[in-house]
């Protein structure tokens, strides 16, 4: 399963706001970053904020802020609201019945079921657990260590 850019930029997004509670954060701020647009990020908290995750403040001195704590806010859910479909094959897409085995096909119920697995992961996860330092529940907890996040590489380097 691959996550569109969109939701990509949006948990990027929510992580940096959790890690910068005491002020306000601008988009250029995420977008040098990350090296990405600040088009296509502007989008993006646009996004959040109709959602209610985020909170903008307009003027010379506004900015960002998260809406609601970092432990209220359930990573599955944001998947959920980023992604704009969980089309992971074509069988899924009813207007495209392109392959001549979807009648008998078993393969479009246990891609749905790794989907629901998928998703369920993440709906046991918060943003809270995402911020470097914190323990995951499901993951740090088993292995004993915090997780750390490192800057993902810009775009068009390895």
């Amino acid at each position: 399963m691959r996550l569109t850019s969109f939701t990509d930029y949006t948990l990027r997004s929510l992580i940096y706001l959790g890690m910068h509670r005491d002020q306000l954060v601008t988009i250029q701020d995420i977008a040098d970053l990350h090296g990405i647009s600040k088009n296509h990020l502007t989008k993006v908290v646009h996004q959040l904020g109709v959602s209610g995750l985020v909170e903008t403040v307009r003027g010379r001195h506004g900015g960002l802020r998260l809406a609601k704590e970092p432990a209220d806010i359930c990573i599955g859910e944001v998947v959920r609201m980023s992604e704009s479909d969980f089309h992971i094959a074509e069988c899924f897409d009813s207007t495209r019945q392109g392959c001549a085995l979807h009648q008998g096909c078993a393969l479009k119920a246990k891609l749905n079921k790794a989907t629901e697995a998928f998703l369920a992961v993440l709906d046991e996860v918060t943003l809270a657990e995402m911020l470097p330092g914190a323990r995951s529940t499901a993951g740090a907890a088993i292995l004993g260590q915090p997780i750390v996040f490192h800057p993902l590489p810009k775009a068009g380097t390895a």
